[in-house]
């Protein structure tokens, strides 16, 4: 999908209220038009040298004419408030849907976080739009009603009138593809500046050190630069446009003056006509004006339009075809011939994988680096689709399966998760009004965690920064066990969820999560040894492929 019908979609969304803008740009237009023809007839009044009425209500009509075109830019400005303010919302709800359905392939060469930051593109939106419905529409209107009226004095006019449009043909073609391209690669280095610029601060301490504090600045000087030269290039369009225009400014200019006084010397034309004539070609050239200062408002709108639609065309889960809202009482896992490959691999992470995971099992997976014990386990849990074969929940294949209902009965913990940005209370329940003290309170003893919030001041409301920097490893990983065995699950996936505690800190948990009371389902990638001797089975995988399947 083109830029350009990304913006007519994005309008198309909030029709109504586009029309009402015209509507208004449409009346204010034709009252500013006006203004010229009560001119015209004051002129003519003044030049009879008789002070009537008729010059009276006139003058009064004028007046009334600008106050009342003051209203209904007010108005404008009211529906483009509204228009902004929608334009806010949809986006961030867009963005907060779209991110946790997004598939894991589509998201496998990007960095969500710089994802992420393209919702600031809806600031340029906003304003890029409310500016263009204003300016624009009235500037496009002004210029129509404005020829249109030249041309009842004299039909040389309608020559001004075809100039104009050529211009604005001519400027559109041979430059709006280049000002839009231009626009994007600004785009794309400003994109890279400020991620480079969030990787120093994430990392502040490994750049500490001179070699490495002067390694940031030359790469920051670098995109730096790219931006620079981009920017110059986009620059460089719209001062060609402008100059054009300043070119055809001067031309007619001159000729509509002379060509205005020779008509009203030959008396084809009277002195207020004349003049009336003159301020509406005023008019129409400062609107041309101003749709040539406005371009590169359009460019910046139409580049974070795609900004935004890059992310928005990124695939996403399909929706569950069947709901059901009753949980199944047992869970069984079943792996038939299942193959996947990461995207850009060149061979398979998992191999012709078959395996059935009974209700209760308690499994560790085990195996060196790169072996794919982390692909089954994600694979496992809903989090990846394979590639071919067939993955299926008590006999009902996976893409058929109401996935929300099974992911509501599983707790996942993936390496490289923390905490979110909020209070302990709210990464643990979500805000679920479900969950009561006693089942919160039985959370935090079973993973340790309580003697650690007793010592915050605040407690459990105390406020978490993002990626849980403040807390220590060990607790950050309490806090996500903690919030996987709230709802008491009828499977874990765990992907070494203990490697940052303390052994007897370890063993305990590992103890808890094992003990005969739980029935649930336990599988487990980890190098810690101890959760294999508390397991029934083992399954060990290299190069993709299972080796052996152990029963202990």
């Amino acid at each position: 999908m083109t830029p350009l019908k990304r913006f007519f979609n994005l309008l198309k969304l909030d029709k109504k209220d586009v029309t009402q803008i015209l509507f208004y740009a449409a009346f204010a237009g034709l009252i500013s038009l006006s203004l010229p023809l009560g001119i015209q007839a004051i002129v003519n009044f003044i030049q009879s040298g008789q002070v009537s009425v008729s010059w009276i209500v006139l003058i009064v009509v004028v007046t009334g004419g600008v106050a009342f075109g003051g209203i209904l830019s007010l108005m404008q400005l009211r529906i483009t408030e509204n228009l902004q303010q929608k334009i806010f919302v949809r986006s961030s709800f867009e963005f907060a849907w779209r991110f946790p359905k997004m598939k894991f392939n589509e998201l496998y060469n990007h960095y969500p976080p710089e994802l992420a930051n393209r919702f600031f593109d809806t600031l340029s939106i906003q304003k890029g739009i409310s500016k263009l419905l204003l300016d624009f529409s009235s500037a496009l209107l002004q210029i129509s009603f404005g020829i249109i009226l030249l041309s009842l004095y004299h039909p040389f006019f309608i020559l001004f009138g075809m100039l104009l449009i050529i211009l604005l043909y001519f400027i559109f073609k041979f430059s709006f593809a280049t000002g839009l391209d231009t626009s994007m690669k600004e785009s794309k280095f400003k994109y890279k500046a400020a991620y480079w610029i969030q990787e120093i601060a994430r990392n502040n301490s490994s750049f500490k050190k001179q070699l490495n504090f002067n390694y940031a600045l030359t790469k920051n000087d670098n995109l730096a630069n790219d931006y620079i030269n981009y920017r110059e290039k986009h620059f460089n369009v719209i001062k060609k446009q402008y100059s054009q225009l300043i070119i055809f400014k001067v031309i007619i200019t001159a000729g509509l003056l002379s060509i205005g006084g020779y008509l009203v010397l030959q008396q084809q034309m009277n002195i207020g006509q004349f003049v009336a004539a003159e301020i509406i070609i005023l008019l129409v050239i400062n609107s041309v004006e101003k749709i040539i200062i406005g371009l590169e408002t359009f460019y910046d709108v139409l580049t974070s339009i795609e900004k935004i639609g890059q992310v928005v065309d990124l695939g996403i889960e399909e929706p569950s075809k069947i709901k059901n809202t009753t949980p199944q009482k047992h869970l069984t896992l079943e792996m038939d011939n299942i193959q996947y490959r990461y995207p850009d691999s060149d061979k398979n992470a998992l191999k012709n994988i078959s395996l059935c995971i009974h209700p209760g099992e308690k499994i560790c997976i085990s195996g060196g680096n790169g072996s794919g014990k982390s692909t089954l386990v994600r694979m496992l849990s809903g989090y990846l689709q394979p590639d071919y074969g067939a993955f299926y929940i008590n006999d009902g294949r996976f893409n058929k399966i109401d996935k929300d209902l099974y992911r509501s009965q599983t707790g996942i913990i993936i390496q490289g998760e923390t905490p979110f940005e909020g209070t302990i209370l709210e990464n643990i329940t979500f805000n679920d009004p479900t969950i009561t003290p006693e089942t919160l309170r039985w959370a935090l003893d079973s993973v340790r965690l309580s003697p650690f919030i007793k010592t915050l001041p605040q407690g459990l409301d105390t406020q978490i920064h993002p990626d849980g920097r403040q807390l220590s490893a060990s607790n950050a990983q309490k806090i996500l066990l903690a919030r996987n065995i709230i709802h008491k699950p009828k499977i874990l996936f765990l992907e070494d969820p203990t490697d940052k505690m303390d052994k007897p800190t370890a063993k305990a948990i590992i103890d808890f999560l094992f003990a005969n009371e739980h029935e649930w389902t336990v599988i487990v990638s980890s190098v810690n040894n101890y959760w294999k001797s508390k397991c029934d089975r083992q399954i060990i995988m290299s190069n993709g492929e299972i080796v052996e399947d152990l029963k202990l």
